[in-house]
């Protein structure tokens, strides 16, 4: 795997190295020795799966609140997404910074996402697969978002939203927040 530091702190954009031959290709998607080397979380307790049927769809911006912050390990398996993420760790010189990242089929990239980070994405094709590993089980009392069309945050997506769930169009804007965001 190639580890490529992203503008974020802590979050890494992973390329797969592909071992081929006439069969087809190997490659390592997590190893517990090469992510601690690059200060990662390295254990995972659940898989998750996600299918979207339409272009367009926006799933998050989604985090668990402390102590279930959750680290996320997520790579597209069919499709195509712009993953969202947002630094909401006040200690850090990245806190409320954003960046995107284009995770396909065909470029098999993966991003690790840190505790301590909201995440989103949207489909940018019909019939998206998503995979992603989670180091805590999902709490849903440390359940918490930020509205993806927040002006604080200036998210340019990259299509319009065509879906979205009525709880991810209705988490309350940073300015309205009466606790902090982590």
């Amino acid at each position: 795997m190639k580890f490529h530091k992203t503008q974020l702190n802590d979050a890494w954009l992973i390329e797969l190295e592909k071992r081929g031959d006439d069969r087809g290709f190997f490659a390592r998607t997590m190893c517990q020795e090469e992510f601690a080397k690059h200060g990662m979380v390295t254990s995972f307790v659940q898989q998750n799966m996600s299918v979207s049927a339409h272009k367009g769809t926006l799933r998050g911006l989604h985090y668990q609140m402390r102590p279930y912050a959750e680290a996320k390990l997520i790579r597209c398996l069919r499709g195509a997404i712009i993953d969202i993420i947002v630094d909401i760790r006040e200690e850090s010189s990245t806190y409320l910074q954003h960046q995107a990242f284009e995770l396909t089929d065909s470029n098999m990239h993966q991003l690790y996402v840190p505790p301590g980070f909201a995440h989103s994405f949207q489909t940018l094709t019909d019939d998206v697969e998503v995979s992603y590993l989670v180091s805590s089980p999902y709490t849903p009392s440390a359940e918490r978002g930020l509205r993806y069309s927040d002006e604080k945050l200036g998210i340019q997506w990259p299509l319009p939203v065509t879906t979205i769930s009525d709880k991810d169009a209705a988490w309350p804007l940073i300015a309205e927040r009466t606790e902090p965001l982590f």
